[in-house]
């Protein structure tokens, strides 16, 4: 029963707060640079996805794959964390820049979103055609999460061999309650970054489409649900914010999962609602770890005088016990 009732996150007791927890790390964790080198891949539609690698500089057949958050780089500190513990382990990552993450505008009217697994897949396959790394595993944050648990479970059965675990965190697996979370007023400084940082994406890309990409009234969206009905649900081949949601969501192919995967959500993360503790699937599952620390926040986990987070040591042991 890979239901995880006793988790061994102990948070700071100057970080019991659940939105310190979640906003600590960005202001104040001090993280050394990547040194990265940046291959550019094409994608099957004629666009681009930036692979930030960083090798451990010994002909190696493992590689971990790193998916960022929404509106999230390859530089974000829980990015580069995760990539200096496996590199100290000798193993190489890669570090996912979503499309138009990367610095530079991508060339497609659409971008990325919660549910787009395709690219995830056309990066499995380059790093297949590099004949190099026999052994892959997964890890994604939040956004990232979702696409991460998607993939291996729309792929179940069928998944390549070379892909040997998944790891998840902090992930809206339920994205109508984690939206109907995000709107709450304790949540107003969470949704005000993310709109306005999605609007200037959609500023740059206007240049490019403007008979496509209307601006006017976009002070007026306060929601996700706005957003995603006037902008990632069109741009998408969605109808609207909600087919978007059912459709995207990972909590629809939790169980088709056949590969040890492990989701970690904090019971007191902000952004997730009910829907995003799938203990009924864990519960009757031999492949799905779902692990629920009491506090730990939104990708936060925060870890006092210590190198690498709890996260980072968790994802690391599970996926080194999945190498085989």
């Amino acid at each position: 029963m890979p239901v995880l009732a006793h988790s061994n996150y102990h948070a700071p007791f100057l970080l019991q707060n659940r939105h310190m927890m979640t906003i600590y790390p960005s202001l104040f964790r001090k993280v050394r640079p990547v040194n990265y080198d940046r291959v550019r891949i094409d994608t099957p539609d004629g666009d681009f996805l930036d692979l930030d690698f960083s090798r451990t500089g010994a002909e190696n057949d493992s590689i971990v794959v790193i998916l960022h958050g929404l509106e999230g780089n390859s530089t974000r500190k829980y990015v580069l964390g995760m990539v200096h513990i496996f590199n100290g382990k000798g193993i190489d990552t890669v570090s996912v820049n979503f499309r138009g993450c990367s610095g530079e505008p991508n060339r497609k009217l659409r971008f990325y979103h919660s549910g787009e697994t395709g690219d995830l897949d056309t990066v499995i396959s380059y790093l297949v055609s590099l004949q190099q790394y026999k052994v892959i595993h997964l890890v994604g944050f939040s956004l990232g999460g979702n696409v991460t648990l998607k993939y291996v479970g729309e792929r179940g059965g069928s998944l390549l061999p070379a892909i040997r675990s998944a790891v998840a965190i902090s992930v809206p697996c339920d994205l109508k309650g984690s939206t109907a979370e995000l709107e709450k007023r304790h949540n107003m400084i969470y949704m005000q970054r993310f709109i306005r940082e999605l609007g200037e994406k959609l500023r740059q890309k206007q240049a490019f489409f403007p008979e496509d990409i209307q601006l006017d009234g976009y002070e007026k969206i306060r929601t996700f649900r706005q957003f995603d009905d006037r902008y990632t649900g069109p741009m998408h081949g969605f109808r609207d914010a909600l087919d978007y949601w059912e459709k995207s969501s990972s909590c629809n192919w939790l169980h088709q999962i056949r590969i040890p995967t492990l989701l970690i959500n904090a019971k007191d993360d902000p952004f997730l609602g009910p829907g995003c503790f799938p203990y009924a699937v864990a519960a009757q599952h031999d492949f799905f770890f779902l692990e629920t620390p009491l506090l730990g926040g939104h990708v936060g986990f925060v870890g006092f005088g210590e190198e690498y987070y709890w996260t980072e040591r968790r994802a690391l042991d599970f996926i080194l016990s999945s190498r085989g």
